[in-house]
């Protein structure tokens, strides 16, 4: 399944990027030809992407020996200026296709059942880092809140202004969880605190740290690096 994976992959990237040896990008009748197409091509490739996903098959789980020590710190910004937030004060807003809107503590989610795993995080920029993350799994909490669960997307903002989304198919996937602890330990700032997405499913840009709110919307919601050009489904 993964070669086939592959070769599919392959050959739609060979067939789309083919014809742009034909484009002038220069020419001033047509400024944003290469960007049109481009685009065309990354709608083209989230529909494959999607196509492909299987919701049952998960992620690979590793030992406890094979976790990157030190960490690796990932952010469109410096260690320094990660978002230090009050867990007393800080709460989840939900809002969209919700029945019960009413913000999380973190207390809250402390107390419901948690999930444990050992997975790999895979950044755009081609690095690797396993961790250890542990929290509730995202399904759950969304039944829990009667969010409609037919709807398209989750989206999800962060203390940072980083924003993301995801399909409703992978939201639903039983390794994706609200991360609330790391390597045994409470979530720290650099690492999301005090709730993280954690989905390995999908590339490291897809897993917002520091969430303040989540959506459940059929409206598509975009992200910070996606609304760059990023693909958006970004998965496996």
């Amino acid at each position: 399944m993964i070669r086939r994976r592959a070769l599919l992959q392959r050959a739609i990237a060979l067939g789309l990027i083919s014809p742009l040896t034909a484009c002038d990008f220069d020419d001033p009748a047509h400024p944003d030809l290469a960007d049109k197409f481009l685009s065309a091509m990354s709608r083209w490739n989230d529909m494959v992407q999607a196509a492909l996903f299987n919701p049952h098959t998960l992620a690979p789980s590793f030992r406890p020996d094979q976790i990157t020590r030190p960490p690796r710190f990932n952010a469109f910004y410096d260690i320094s200026q990660a978002p230090v937030v009050s867990p007393a004060s800080w709460r989840l807003a939900l809002s969209g296709q919700i029945a019960d809107q009413r913000p999380w503590r973190l207390d809250e989610l402390q107390a419901l059942p948690q999930q444990s795993q050992i997975t790999q995080l895979t950044c755009v920029e081609g690095w690797r880092t396993i961790g250890q993350w542990a929290g509730v799994r995202l399904s759950e909490f969304l039944r829990r809140v009667g969010a409609d669960l037919t709807c398209r997307y989750v989206g999800f903002h962060c203390a940072d202004g980083y924003y993301t989304s995801i399909d409703m198919a992978s939201a639903l996937h039983p390794q994706t969880i609200l991360a609330l602890s790391f390597l045994g330990a409470p979530l720290t700032p650099p690492f999301g605190a005090p709730l993280r997405l954690r989905i390995p499913t999908k590339l490291g840009f897809k897993n917002p740290k520091s969430l303040v709110a989540l959506s459940v919307t059929n409206i598509y919601p975009g992200g910070y690096w996606e609304d760059q050009g990023y693909n958006w489904f970004s998965g496996s």
